[in-house]
């Protein structure tokens, strides 16, 4: 049994029932459950429609995101997100690069890294030695006035720590900047890259090993066995090419306004609602999130 999920953006709120009641007809689904008025609805599927891609990209021009997920299952136990883009609205090695007068061609390699164009690694070497000589307190400044929680995050995390979820913020980003979000939000661990620093200036370097990848799927692997998790516990989130090992392992992946070689590789892709899509995802209620 799949369980099929309609949401818009929370500031429009423009999910027509109609729209709804004529996708749940022409799937034979089951009732419609509203889990926010005008906002998001779910109903059950015997199985998975062969025209789904196809529905998904008519609801997309409507301004409406669909998932269809498992019915088994769907309320998970732990949230393994990203940082940058994901759970904050900017990348931070990007605001950096502004604050170091570098902004535009650091930019353009993190685009392009984020899309899979680049490696990783090199390009989160070469953007970092465009760094060098920034002052250490520049790091402070920029949490203070340039990054931005993304809208939803406090009630995804509060409504899934209330719940007895576990909450793991893996970034490919830099432990100065994971720590302070992990902290605000009330991530229970973050991981991240050191950013090097000597005399209070940064040295243009990376501490090793450089987390990747394939640091995501090592966390995924091993908090879950420290917590007596399985995988398919697990709900992660990301937006970049170094997301893709786990959203594809854990149990449920959703790439959030992701780059479009990303999202093409993807099943569950939000578009237009939030971060509490991935509280409509798992059958969690508007009535039901805890207020930070």
């Amino acid at each position: 049994m799949y369980t099929a999920v309609l949401l818009s953006a929370p500031a429009s709120r423009t999910l027509d029932p109609a729209l709804v009641e004529s996708l749940r007809n022409a799937w034979g689904g089951g009732d419609a459950v509203w889990l926010s008025p005008d906002e998001a609805a779910e109903f059950t599927l015997p199985q998975i429609p062969a025209n789904r891609e196809e529905v998904w990209q008519s609801c997309q021009a409507m301004g409406v995101d669909l998932v269809i997920v498992p019915t088994d299952g769907r309320e998970k136990r732990m949230l393994l997100a990203d940082m940058d883009s994901t759970m904050i609205e900017q990348e931070c090695i990007d605001e950096l690069a502004d604050e170091a007068g570098v902004g535009a061609r650091v930019k353009d390699i993190t685009a392009r890294a984020m899309n899979g164009e680049l490696d990783f690694e090199a390009a989160l070497r070469e953007r970092v030695g465009l760094l060098k000589g920034l002052p250490e307190s520049v790091i402070d400044k920029v949490l203070a006035e340039r990054i931005t929680l993304m809208p939803g995050g406090p009630a995804l995390l509060a409504t899934m720590k209330a719940r007895g979820g576990h909450a793991a913020l893996v970034s490919g980003g830099f432990t100065a900047f994971t720590a302070r979000v992990a902290a605000q939000l009330g991530f229970d661990e973050n991981r991240a890259n050191t950013l090097l620093a000597e005399g209070g200036a940064l040295t243009g370097e990376v501490g090793l090993p450089i987390l990747g990848k394939q640091a995501k799927v090592d966390a995924l692997e091993e908090i879950t066995a420290r917590l007596g998790l399985s995988e398919q516990d697990v709900i992660a989130v990301g937006d970049g090419a170094n997301d893709l090992g786990m959203l594809g392992r854990a149990g449920l992946g959703v790439a959030l306004h992701a780059k479009p070689s990303v999202a093409a590789q993807c099943d569950v892709r939000i578009n237009h609602g939030d971060l509490t899509a991935l509280l409509f995802a798992q059958g969690i209620a508007r009535s039901e999130f805890v207020t930070p």
